[in-house]
């Protein structure tokens, strides 16, 4: 299910919205479409974010990022932002990845105020979210589905006439892997598709994707949105690539790559057709 927050498209009573003059917008069919990309966040932002989510953020945090798609006469939106993606993080230390590298990263972000010393509280420190978007508050919700986004309509050489990639935050996880979360979305003619992709690699241990497709028929006005998680450990990845002629030291960079590789396990379908009056 969604977040119950807003995106920084809605504000929300725990979150101070500060909206920039620099968003991008494209309106097609009924549907507006909008997109922000600004510098990472100065300290003053990041420590109220701290504040706010009860945990540290990533080292790169584009907190004034965004993305939204709405439906210009139902007033159906969703959006992805940074906030709502770390608010989902766990923040009991129950999914903590138990390795040596979790001490690592704690002593690298613990540090010093006038003598006094601050401790990071136990959390999941990769950063793993299975954040699906922010739905418009008061818009209706998605229901469980069975229909599948239409790949093949999704391969046709249709012109792209809007397309932008959007950073959410990224962490090196103490120069041990990755962990970052990113929006790409590209318009249509007919439809639009949109993929928010957490990726992290872990050195020596795991590797793990959850990507959320949002697919909108601008015509019939129906969205569909298809989440899946892959998870595999760092090991079996490198036993798999090994029977190949690949560089294997790209691919483990490559999330592209990967999502051809990691199993599947997770996977939930939702849909809804908005309302035309």
């Amino acid at each position: 299910m969604a977040a119950d927050s807003s995106s920084a498209q809605w504000s929300s009573p725990n979150v101070e919205v500060k909206m920039h003059p620099r968003p991008q917008t494209f309106s097609r069919k009924g549907f507006t479409i909008t997109t922000q990309k600004l510098p990472i966040l100065k300290a003053g932002p990041i420590e109220e974010m701290t504040n706010k989510l009860g945990i540290t953020p990533p080292e790169m945090i584009f907190g004034d990022n965004f993305v939204a798609i709405e439906h210009n006469t139902s007033g159906w939106g969703i959006g992805f932002n940074a906030f709502d993606a770390l608010d989902r993080v766990d923040k009991t230390g129950a999914a903590m990845l138990k390795v040596a590298y979790s001490k690592e990263w704690q002593k690298s972000r613990e540090h010093t105020h006038d003598g006094i010393k601050e401790v990071v509280k136990p959390f999941d420190w990769s950063y793993s979210t299975d954040y699906k978007g922010t739905i418009k508050p008061d818009a209706a919700a998605l229901s469980p589905s069975e229909v599948e986004i239409p790949i093949e309509l999704l391969k046709r050489p249709d012109p792209i006439l809007f397309f932008d990639d959007v950073m959410l935050y990224e962490d090196e996880l103490a120069d041990n892997g990755i962990s970052m979360l990113s929006c790409k979305i590209r318009v249509m003619p007919d439809r639009l598709l949109l993929l928010a992709r957490f990726f992290m690699r872990l050195d020596n241990v795991v590797f793990r994707l959850r990507d959320t497709r949002v697919y909108v028929d601008f015509d019939k006005a129906e969205v569909i949105r298809d989440y899946q998680a892959r998870e595999m450990g760092y090991e079996d990845v490198r036993k798999a690539l090994a029977s190949g002629r690949e560089d294997i030291a790209a691919v483990m960079r490559d999330p592209n790559r990967l999502s051809q590789i990691l199993p599947i396990v997770e996977h939930s379908l939702e849909r809804t057709v908005l309302s035309s009056q």
